[in-house]
């Protein structure tokens, strides 16, 4: 009994991490850029308004890699 408990806990901790992973918001910030200043990322984030490429942007400070990354 203690095998066929162990299994089935095992089958739906991976179930329930799969269906988890596959699961993405409805609207997921892309990586549209990634800039050494942040005056570029956000002359590039407001053209990309302009030009309709995207309804919204960020620009975030990465220190780890020391670069500002573009989300849209």
């Amino acid at each position: 009994m203690r095998k066929v408990r162990a299994v089935l806990v095992s089958a739906v901790v991976i179930l329930g991490a799969s269906l988890t992973i596959g699961a993405t918001p409805a609207h997921a910030e892309s990586l549209a850029g990634v800039f050494r200043d942040h005056s570029e990322c956000e002359r590039i984030g407001t053209h990309g308004i302009a030009q309709g490429w995207w309804d919204d942007y960020s620009c975030k400070w990465e220190s780890r890699y020391r670069y500002y990354f573009l989300y849209a």
